[in-house]
């Protein structure tokens, strides 16, 4: 009957969900959670962010954040430019820098150290507006939620003939395998869709692509050391560099054109 019950469970997850293609092309599963739900995680969690955060009073960095996120957000469908986009500068050493379902996006001041210029600092706002862009949150939820609900279907069906210690290491063992074969690999995957989105939004409102390369450039020199590729959830920095700089090429038409067509930032 346990197992009946979280096999009609899992039946009724992947039920909830849907086949969709992000902003690249790529085929997603998202719908373990609703768009409503996502946006109010994310305004809860910058929410309590500003809470645990103080916030830059810097009244030019913060305008200058400010105005970068609204020229790439204004490179959006319209649908996506009207959802509240906010802004917050934290003070945090960290060159780090996240958005969120909702609309949140937030820049530790960290981020002036390896952003020299705008387009630098376009690269990590876009990139980041390329996640939420691209449904990342959702889709990330959805798969772990899938994952883990598998988990104890197995973990049941172990227990039942094996003796429930058995069972439960198959779900503890199952998760350590999930999280470094399946969830890890997808999280690279979509830091290189955010990556492509990213570079594609700034060009667009006029950034100079080519700075994304730049950008990474001062990452790796500010990082020192890192995990090895295979356990992380970002991609290699010498291949995002490769990745990004062989797209600069094919974008700075688009870059030429927006700025021909009033599209010229001057954020600071």
């Amino acid at each position: 009957m346990k197992r009946l019950l979280l096999v009609a469970a899992i039946t009724t997850l992947l039920a909830g969900c849907a086949t969709t293609t992000s902003p690249t092309g790529r085929r997603q599963v998202v719908g373990g959670v609703s768009e409503e739900q996502l946006a109010q995680l994310g305004a809860q969690a910058f929410a309590e962010t500003k809470a645990k955060t103080p916030q830059s009073t810097d009244a030019r960095q913060s305008a200058y954040v400010r105005c970068v996120v609204q020229r790439v957000v204004a490179q959006l469908p319209p649908d996506w430019q009207n959802i509240g986009w906010e802004t917050a500068v934290f003070v945090d050493n960290s060159p780090n820098a996240f958005a969120l379902p909702g609309g949140k996006v937030g820049v530790n001041t960290g981020i002036f150290t390896v952003a020299k210029n705008q387009d630098q600092l376009a690269t990590v706002i876009a990139h980041e507006v390329g996640h939420v862009y691209s449904h990342h949150h959702n889709e990330r939820i959805t798969k772990q939620m899938g994952t883990q609900g598998l988990l104890q279907v197995a973990g049941a069906l172990a227990g039942a003939r094996y003796g429930q210690g058995v069972g439960n290491a198959v779900v503890q063992g199952g998760g350590i395998a999930a999280q470094a074969g399946f969830l890890l690999p997808n999280s690279r995957e979509q830091e290189s869709e955010a990556d492509v989105v990213g570079q594609q939004l700034m060009a667009r409102a006029g950034f100079d692509p080519r700075q994304a390369v730049n950008l990474w450039q001062n990452m790796i020199a500010a990082s020192g050391g890192r995990s090895p590729e295979w356990l992380s959830t970002h991609p290699n920095p010498e291949t995002r560099i490769r990745e990004l700089n062989s797209r600069a090429a094919s974008l700075v038409p688009v870059f030429e054109q927006a700025r021909a067509s009033g599209h010229t930032p001057k954020c600071g």
